[in-house]
């Protein structure tokens, strides 16, 4: 079956991918690279902050271009072989540099705080700065829907009025005030079908994927717009904001511990080591592989609330179940995975499974 070899296809190669970055910075660190690398930038420079920059830089380069084959076979090779993708080759390079060039504005800086905060507050880094990140991750929320998905796709206002007096009842069903609903140009990219709620506070938007508005009819968008609902309803967003803003900061906290008690294994004497840093990266990765499936969990749960609440509050059970399944079809997901990889890698339950749930349900 196509989508289970595709999905087995991407799985392998982003465990592979994982695996080897692990070892390659693990390597860079213990073989004396980062060392040297660090001993080459301070000749062009004494401060620290600069170094930090070119050094960050120098080695994302590096990176991307031992990655830049594996990414181009996933990425697009493998989305024109099994009939996904839209894009040029040219297109996909130029989206790729726009990706890059948006998180080297976003990330730089905050790279530049962190070593700020790591020289101020020394063992101490982790509170102010998981502070900080949750105060960054709020103010990102906001601005990506109005200046940051802009920039890669076209959004506009829906025009079909009854789509929109439909999504605008179910909006006033979870109280939730709507000012328009909006459609992206998803299909420059890829064939897939999708829709998102995003955004907070004044910034909260509806977004419909035109691959959606044209494949699929108003039904079958009102059950996928109930389910995105459905969320707000159980409140899976605050839910996910307190979690998350938790779970950041036991993360950081274990992060400062790690990484100060693993810093003579490597040779290193202080936390501010820019040579050294690497060693976090290492710890991030480890902590990450515990966290996913603990993550995932929570996940799959919240779709099981969305699911039945689109049931329930659109009364079109059996509408939901083909919407799922076709979208499942379109978008190539695997419809039966192992149980183990849907345990640890499945953010959302697989379509066997979610099937299952919604025929379980007591509806009256």
């Amino acid at each position: 079956m196509d989508s289970k070899k595709y999905n087995n296809i991407k799985l392998g190669i982003g465990i592979t991918k994982t695996v080897v970055t692990f070892i390659i910075i693990l390597l860079f660190v213990s073989l004396g690279y980062s060392q040297q690398l660090y001993n080459i930038l301070q000749n062009y420079s004494e401060s620290q902050y600069l170094i930090l920059l070119f050094y960050v830089i120098v080695f994302g380069f590096a990176m991307s271009v031992i990655f830049f084959p594996v990414n181009f076979y996933t990425d697009f090779i493998l989305e024109h072989k099994y009939k996904l993708s839209n894009q040029t080759f040219f297109a996909w390079i130029w989206e790729g540099l726009k990706g890059t060039l948006v998180g080297g504005v976003i990330g730089l800086p905050i790279l530049l705080l962190f070593y700020y905060v790591l020289e101020s507050y020394g063992n101490l880094w982790w509170l102010p700065f998981a502070i900080l990140m949750f105060i960054i991750s709020v103010i990102l929320s906001k601005i990506v829907p109005i200046i940051i998905l802009p920039l890669f796709y076209k959004v506009t206002p829906i025009e079909d009025e009854d789509l929109k007096q439909r999504i605008y009842k179910l909006s006033e069903n979870v109280k939730l005030k709507i000012e328009n609903i909006f459609q992206f140009d998803m299909s420059k990219n890829t064939k897939k079908a999708n829709a998102a709620f995003t955004g907070l506070g004044k910034t909260k938007k509806i977004l419909l994927g035109d691959t959606l508005l044209t494949e699929f009819n108003n039904d079958e968008i009102e059950t996928v717009i109930a389910h995105e609902l459905g969320h707000y309803k159980h409140k899976h967003i605050i839910i996910n904001i307190a979690i998350s803003t938790v779970t950041s900061f036991l993360t950081f906290y274990l992060l400062s511990v790690l990484y100060s008690n693993s810093l003579n294994w490597f040779g290193f004497s202080s936390i501010t080591e820019i040579a050294a840093l690497p060693i976090l990266s290492l710890w991030g990765m480890i902590l990450g592989l515990v966290q996913t499936p603990l993550t995932n969990i929570l996940s799959r749960k919240h779709e099981y609330q969305a699911d039945e609440y689109a049931v329930k509050s659109t009364n079109k059970k059996d509408v939901f179940v083909s919407t799922l399944t076709k979208l499942t079809e379109k978008n190539l997901g695997d419809e039966n995975p192992h149980p183990f990889v849907e345990w640890f890698f499945y953010s959302h339950p697989s379509i066997k499974n979610r099937v299952a749930h919604i025929n379980n349900l007591n509806i009256n």
